[in-house]
This record gives structure tokens, C-alpha cells and sequence, in this order.
């Protein structure tokens, strides 16, 4: 048989292939003379054969027939052929195959086989491919070969030992006292590799994390003799001593110094020295420094020293790399919460970073311009943010309206401000705000008694001819409809007042009602604010009838009904019209945190014992089990019994008329009240225990399994059973919510509901605020009587704010382990 064509010589012959079936062609041909080979056992070319199946492999050609050869060359004596087996085992192997195993015995010999290079390439397929079975044979060689004199033993056998730990945790102990000698090494890539081992036992152990904090002045006096030390062309980049070393070692004090006083007091001052004596011209430079902001920012450092972390924050948003900027932005917007006045003093930067071309460098300048504004310069950075959103692109509009609207309701210095601002808003980027946003300013203009006549002739003017912001024209038309008298007497004090008719009125609600860019909902309001405008105008009240009757016959069927129900209003109920439409009440600012016989507010302190009072005599308030919506399929919702009882009585809505957001999820009819003889729901006995001072339960069982309830948009809600001895009936579920988006989660309500069969409690949170980046959990407990022992169904809801908006969202729970109801 002729010898087979060499790796170079196909690396040529394939490159010349002018086409995809052509290259096909040929691999296909060479993978046949292959495999015609390995039937033959030519053990004289196996080598070069493995390395053109590598290639072809690297290509992305299917290369598996080849992995048993791997293992033939591994097993030869010679290091060309090791060399080649062991870079197939790793290419073409990896532990899901059985024949992994296989090597097991041949990497153990040359582990202890005489020659270094031998011994490294065992090292580097161990580390690289090796499963947890292998790891357990293997991990006694590779401990005795990091104590071995050889640094590129040393150092192979370090990185090993990473990725041994990762397989079997439990080994961990085994490379302890191997590794403290580790950092007394003098070569580099020792020191970086013993640096990345001890990075990886303290991240897995809290144990070794405590045991190695003791090394943090070692650590501190290697990083020093870097920085200090002069220049050596071994380890120089850009001028900088071995910064992966230097990097590696930043991250492992982060480590070390996280939550522990005596470790952050030891490097506050190597830290210092490492921001102020590296060089930033060169991107090497800004990868320390970085590095060192992140560090300081994570351990309990001097608050001088956090200002400077911020300071170097503020030179890289002045970087002409686009890549340091967002950094920049992103570890600034993390530290917002805890620096704030230290990020403030780089507003204007920041704000400049609203005009980069780059849209993610705008999208988190957006978000940490937010973050920045106050009651002291609020106006100053509204005119900012008004300006963006002007010339902004359209996927930016409608978090920036949600923020805008935000601000300034938080931080408005005056009515007129606010209104105005919003107003501004809406003119601009009507189309992409949230759909509360009409409702909110409307009752923002109608408590703002004061700036009535002014709004709706601002109002008027801004809708001239242009119908395009949907949301702006529903607004104005409200006015309008309700303010229409003010501006026709021209009253208004705060600006030039307009002389306008009351036919001209009534021609923009009639361009609006007739206009091809007018939505359904913007055309009711237009015919509801000429129908106001009845009782406010004297001299069009004909021409109002006669508008309203052509929309009797509409094809909107909302227009329609409106305008019958109008109709009828002037011709049988005329003399009720004018009380019917008279103008609107203050309106007060409604809370979303549900309602009041539901104590779940996260402003709750401590929860109070409940009492079990007799049946009064008068009607039952709306807490009644009967007044709740059927959100599970059936009327078989039970209520959800309130940690401290209240005395305010039943309002004309009912406040539980819906548990979960006013909607009733499964089309069912809501059940009539009960009765005022009906006897009030007795609390079942649970409810009543351990709700003082004294703990909830005290003969609680465990090893219930834990369930994840809800995972999505960065926020997920994780439950955790227990069970009473003296009452098997009763679970307890504690809900942990956690956070692992860049931003806090703010105004956090749970809310829950089950089968009537169960009898559900709701305690206090410990929080309203989900904390960013998992650095912390709300809990909350909720216990369940289930007397039954059926399967425990239940729907949840969650809201909160994120980023400047609302959100919402309902679930439903139906994987409780059975260990927590049967």
C-alpha cells in the first residue's frame, strides 16, 4: 500500500477545492484511505493518519472513527505519537464516552513516567477532558506532582488540580497543604496557576474560603514586588510587570476581603498603590485598574478609597474605546445605590455618554442618568433626558418616557412643572408610553385644581392639527370635555390667554372623532368630552345632540353604545344630565398593593395576634370567602386570612372582588354576597398559634424538597416546606425571592390564592426591595391548612418595579413535592 499523503500536503490540496461538494469530495476520499489503514494496523503512519483526522475534525467532518487509534498512540513509547493521541483524546473524547475510561491507566503511567514533557501532556489531558471517576484514580499523582521541584510540573499539576476540584469537590482537602507552599514559588506561572487553585477551593468552600484569609498579607507582598519590581522582559506588556498575574491576584483579595473586616483593613493600601501608580495609556493598564475598582467596591474598603475606585470610573468614560466606556457605565450604575455622591460628581460625563453613537453605551447611560436624578437637579437633568428622547431611537423612547414619568413624580418641584414636563412627553413620544400614562396624568390635572385653565389651554394648542400621539389627544380631549368653559373664558393667569369659540372646540373633538390616525379608545373619549361640553357650553348644545346622534348608528360598537346611551340622556333623562355630567372630583391616589383585608404591604412591621370575634348583627364586610372571584375553576376560592385584623367596612366596589387583579380568570360569575345572617368564617386553630412574641412553630419537620415557583425576567421565587408535629394539616411555606439583574427590584407584593378546601395566611416580608445581582433575598412566609390532605394547587401573583416600569404577572403553582400535603 503507498504511503499516505502528508498533513501539509492535504492542507494544500484542500484549500485549492473551489467549492463546498468539492472539499466534500476530497475528505470524503482521504477519510476512506484512512480508515483502510486503521483495518490494516499500519502502525508505521497511525500517527499522521490521527493528525489529518484531527484536522478534518477541526474542519467540522465527522471524526469518531478514530478515537480507538487515540488510544493506540497514547499506549506507544514514542512522544511524537503520545504527543498526537493525547491532542486526539482531547479533540475527540470527552467524558460522556465510555472509552475515556480506557486511558485511565496509560495517563497513571506516564504521570509517573521519567520524562517532564511525558508527564505534561498526561497533566494537560487530565485537566482537560477528565471525568470524575478518572479524577478520584488519578488525583494522588497529581498532588505528589505539584510537590515536585519541576515548576512546569508544578504548574501543569496546579491547573489540574482545578479542574480535579470542579469534578470532586470532596478532594479538595487533598491539594491543601500542596498549594499554601505553592505561593512561595518564584516563577510566574506557578504563582498565577497556585493563584487560580486557590481562587477555585475558596469560591466551593466556605471552610477553605476562612482557612486561606490568612494568606491575604502574602498575597498583598507578592502584588507589591509586582508593581515595584522593575523591568523584565520575561513578563513585561505595555510596560507593565505580568499583569495576568496581577489581575489573578485582584480577584482572589476580592474574594478574600468580601464581608471580612481585619482582610479589607490588610489591602486597603496595596489597592491604593495599584490605582495610582498604574499606567493608563495602554489597555493593559485599564484592565488592572478595572479589576481594582471591582475589588474595592466589593470588600469593606475605606470610603476614600471607594471615591478613588469611582474617580478611575470617571477617566474611562472619557476613553475613546467604546468597550471601556460600558464598562465604565455598568460598574457605575452597580454602585449608584451605595456611592451616590461619588457618581454624582461625574453627572455631566455621563450625560454626554447620552449622545454616543454606540447603543448600548446609550441604553446604560440612560439607566444610570435615572439612577442620578434627585429633588437638587432634577430639573437640570429632565432637560437632558427630554432632549434624548427626542433624538433618540425608537427602541429607547419607552423606557425613557417610563423613567421621565417616574421622576417626576417622585422629584416634581411644582405642579405646573410636573404637568408641564409630562405634557412634553407626550407630545414627543406619545406612542410609546405605558398604557397608565393617560389615567396618571389626568389625575395628576384634576388634583392640581389650580392649574386647570392652564392645562387645558396648553393642552388645546398641542393637539392643533396634529392627532399623531394617541395618548397626548386622550388627554387633551378629557380636559376638554371637562374644562371646556375655562377655556373659552379665557381665564387662564399663567401664560396668554387664547380667544377660542365654542364651535372651534367642538370642530377638533370632531376632526378627532373622524381622523384616520384616531384609535377606538381616543375616539370614545372625543364623543364623551362633546357630550361634557353639553352642560359647559350654552350656545352649540343643538349641534352636540346632533354629532352624538350620527354615532348611534356607527359601526364601533363602543362608539355606538356611547352614543345611544347619550341620546337617550338628552331625551329621557334631560333633566338628570347636568348632574350626570358635572365636573369630576379630586381624585385620590389609589394603592396597588391590594386590598385592605389582605394585609400584605411591605410596610407591615410585626404581625398582630388575630382574634376569633362573635358574628355582628349588621351587614359582613367584603372579606366574606363568598366575594372572591373563582381563580382556581369553580367557586372554591377560600380567603386568604389577614395577619392583623381590620375595621374598616365594606366599600361600594368591594375591595376583594378580585384577589389578583381584577380579572376573573376562569370566566366564572363572582358569587353573590353572603347574607347579613350568615355566620362569619371561623380562623381554623393554626392561625391563632405563635403569632406573638413567640416563635411560629417549635416542633417543625423538615427534609421536604424545595421548589422553584417562578423564574422569569431575572426574578425567580424559590418555596421551602415545613410541617407541624402536633398538626400534621398545617404546612408552612417560606418564599425566597431573589434578583440576579443588574437594577433593584422595588414596591415587591406577593400575593397568593387557593381551593376553597385550604385555609391560607400570608405573614409579613422582610422586605420590599429584591437586591440586585442575588446579593440578597426577600422571605416570606405563608402557611396552609389542608385538612383534607389534597393536592395543593395555587395561583400567584407579583408586582413590582424594575427599571422604571411597572410589571406585573400571574402564575400558577402545581408541582408542590407530595411530601408537603399528604
Amino acid at each position: 500500500m503507498p504511503a499516505p499523503i502528508r498533513l501539509r500536503e492535504l492542507i494544500r490540496t484542500i484549500r485549492t477545492a473551489r467549492t463546498q461538494a468539492e472539499e466534500r469530495e476530497m475528505i470524503q476520499k482521504e477519510c476512506a484511505a484512512i480508515r483502510s489503514s486503521f483495518r490494516e494496523e499500519d502502525n508505521t503512519y497511525r500517527c499522521r493518519n490521527v493528525a489529518k483526522l484531527l484536522y478534518m475534525h477541526m474542519l467540522g467532518y465527522p471524526a469518531h472513527f478514530g478515537q480507538l487509534e487515540c488510544l493506540k498512540l497514547i499506549a506507544s513509547q514514542k512522544f511524537t505519537d503520545k504527543r498526537i493521541g493525547y491532542l486526539g483524546a482531547m479533540l475527540l473524547l470527552d467524558e460522556r464516552q465510555d472509552v475515556h475510561l480506557l486511558m485511565t491507566n496509560c495517563i497513571k503511567n506516564d504521570l509517573n513516567h521519567s520524562t517532564q514533557y511525558v508527564q505534561g501532556l498526561a497533566l494537560c489531558t487530565l485537566g482537560c477532558m477528565g471525568s470524575s471517576e478518572m479524577c478520584r484514580d488519578l488525583a494522588g499523582e497529581v498532588e505528589k506532582l505539584l510537590k515536585t521541584s519541576n515548576s512546569y510540573l508544578r504548574k501543569k499539576a496546579a491547573l489540574c488540580a482545578v479542574h480535579v476540584i470542579r469534578k470532586v469537590p470532596e478532594l479538595m482537602e487533598m491539594f491543601l497543604p500542596a498549594t499554601k507552599n505553592l505561593l512561595n514559588e518564584k516563577n510566574h506561572g506557578v504563582l498565577h496557576t497556585s493563584v487560580v487553585l486557590l481562587t477555585e477551593m475558596c469560591e466551593r468552600s466556605p471552610d477553605m474560603l476562612a482557612h486561606f484569609r490568612k494568606l491575604v498579607p502574602q498575597l498583598v507582598r507578592i502584588l507589591k514586588n509586582l508593581i515595584m519590581s522593575g523591568y523584565s522582559p520575561e513578563h513585561d506588556v505595555s510596560g507593565i510587570s505580568d499583569p495576568f498575574l496581577q489581575v489573578r491576584i485582584l480577584r482572589l483579595l476580592r474574594i478574600l476581603g468580601r464581608n471580612d473586616d481585619d482582610s479589607s483593613e490588610a489591602m486597603n493600601d496595596i489597592l491604593a498603590q495599584v490605582a495610582t501608580n498604574t499606567e493608563t495609556s495602554k489597555n493593559v493598564g485599564n484592565a488592572i485598574l478595572y479589576e481594582t475598582v471591582l475589588t474595592i467596591m466589593d470588600i469593606k474598603s475605606e470610603s476614600g478609597l471607594r471615591v478613588l475606585a469611582i474617580n478611575i470610573l470617571g477617566r474611562f468614560l472619557l476613553n475613546n474605546d467604546k468597550n471601556i466606556r460600558y464598562v465604565a457605565l455598568t460598574s457605575l450604575l452597580k454602585t449608584v445605590q451605595t456611592d451616590h455622591n461619588a457618581v454624582q460628581r461625574h453627572r455631566s460625563t455621563i450625560v454626554d455618554c447620552l449622545k454616543d453613537l454606540d447603543v448600548s453605551i446609550k441604553r446604560r447611560a440612560m439607566e444610570l442618568s435615572f439612577a442620578l436624578v434627585n429633588g437638587n437637579n432634577i430639573r437640570g437633568m429632565m432637560k437632558e433626558l427630554l432632549y434624548f428622547l427626542d433624538s433618540c431611537e425608537p427602541e429607547f423612547k419607552a423606557d425613557c418616557a417610563s423613567g421621565i414619568f417616574l421622576a417626576a413624580e417622585k422629584y416634581a418641584p411644582s405642579k405646573r412643572w410636573h404637568i408641564d414636563t409630562i405634557m412634553r412627553v407626550l407630545t414627543t413620544a406619545g406612542s410609546y408610553v405605558r398604557d397608565d400614562a393617560v389615567p396618571n396624568l389626568i389625575q395628576l390635572i384634576t388634583n392640581s385644581v389650580e392649574m386647570h385653565a392652564y392645562t387645558v389651554q396648553r393642552l388645546y394648542k398641542a393637539i392643533l392639527g396634529d392627532y399623531s400621539q394617541q395618548p397626548l389627544v386622550q388627554v387633551a380631549a378629557w380636559c376638554i370635555g371637562e374644562y371646556g368653559d375655562l377655556l373659552i373664558s379665557g381665564q387662564c393667569e399663567e401664560e396668554e390667554p387664547i380667544q377660542v369659540t365654542e364651535d372651534e372646540v367642538l370642530d377638533i373633538l370632531e376632526s378627532v372623532l373622524i381622523s384616520n390616525m384616531s384609535a377606538s379608545v381616543t375616539r370614545g373619549y372625543s364623543l364623551t368630552a362633546i357630550m361634557k361640553l353639553s352642560t359647559r357650553f350654552t350656545c352649540t348644545v343643538n349641534r352636540i345632540k346632533k354629532v352624538v346622534s350620527i354615532y348611534g348608528s356607527s359601526i364601533d360598537v363602543e362608539l355606538q353604545q356611547r352614543a345611544v346611551e347619550y341620546n337617550a340622556l338628552f331625551k329621557k333623562y334631560d333633566h338628570m344630565r347636568s348632574a350626570l355630567l358635572e365636573r369630576m372630583p379630586v381624585m385620590e391616589k389609589v394603592t396597588t398593593n391590594g386590598p385592605t383585608e389582605i394585609v400584605q404591604t411591605n410596610g407591615e412591621t410585626e404581625p398582630a395576634p388575630l382574634e376569633t370575634k362573635p358574628p355582628p348583627s349588621g351587614p359582613q364586610p367584603s372579606s366574606q370567602a363568598n366575594d372572591l372571584l373563582d381563580l382556581l375553576g369553580g367557586n372554591d376560592i377560600t380567603p386568604v386570612i389577614p395577619t392583623v385584623p381590620t375595621s374598616k367596612p365594606a366599600s361600594a366596589g368591594g375591595e376583594l372582588l378580585d384577589l389578583l387583579g381584577d380579572i376573573n380568570l376562569t370566566g366564572a360569575p363572582t358569587a353573590a354576597p353572603a347574607p347579613a345572617s350568615a355566620p362569619q368564617i371561623s380562623q381554623p386553630p393554626f392561625l391563632l398559634d405563635g403569632l406573638s412574641s413567640q416563635p411560629l412553630f417549635n416542633d417543625i419537620t423538615t427534609g421536604i424538597p424545595s421548589i422553584t415557583a417562578y423564574n422569569k425576567n431575572g426574578l425567580k421565587i424559590e418555596f421551602t416546606f415545613e410541617r407541624s408535629n402536633t398538626n400534621p394539616s398545617v404546612t408552612v411555606i417560606t418564599i425566597q425571592a431573589s434578583n440576579s439583574t443588574e437594577l433593584d427590584m422595588t414596591d415587591f407584593v406577593f400575593q397568593a390564592a387557593v381551593p376553597k378546601t385550604f385555609q391560607l395566611q400570608l405573614l409579613s416580608p422582610s422586605s420590599s426591595v429584591v437586591p440586585a445581582f442575588n446579593t440578597g433575598t426577600i422571605t416570606q412566609v405563608i402557611k396552609v391548612l389542608n385538612p383534607q390532605k389534597q393536592q395543593l394547587r395555587m395561583r400567584i401573583k407579583l408586582t413590582y418595579n424594575h427599571k422604571g416600569s411597572a410589571m406585573q404577572d400571574l402564575a400558577e403553582v402545581n408541582n408542590f413535592p407530595p411530601q408537603s400535603w399528604q
